[in-house]
């Protein structure tokens, strides 16, 4: 009985001591200035909100907009502005290309 609680005492302090995991960066939903080469800084705002949203939206720019397992051409373009649509159906990020 003893060596049980011994092992489990010992058990809940290994727990204790672990380090917690390493925290990701932080992913920013709009390119940096410098990278911004299609002008999606403007529209930062809608990171968030329902794709819908877009709609009431004038953008006179090249615009592709991405949802979960939809496939997508391979072609770069820098001035292009990419919505990517989470599966919730919000506005996950905005990126160039």
């Amino acid at each position: 009985m003893r060596i049980g609680a011994s092992i489990l005492c010992l058990c809940a302090l290994a727990a204790c001591s672990t380090r917690p995991p390493a925290a990701l960066a932080p992913v920013d939903p709009v390119p940096a200035p410098a990278a911004d080469t299609c002008g999606a800084a403007p529209y930062g705002y809608l990171v968030g909100q329902d794709a819908t949203s877009l709609e009431r939206v004038l953008i006179l720019r090249q615009v592709r907009v991405t949802r979960p397992n939809t496939p997508t051409a391979d072609a770069l373009r820098p001035v292009r502005i990419n919505f990517n649509i989470g599966a919730d159906e919000r506005i996950r990020s905005i990126t160039c290309g």
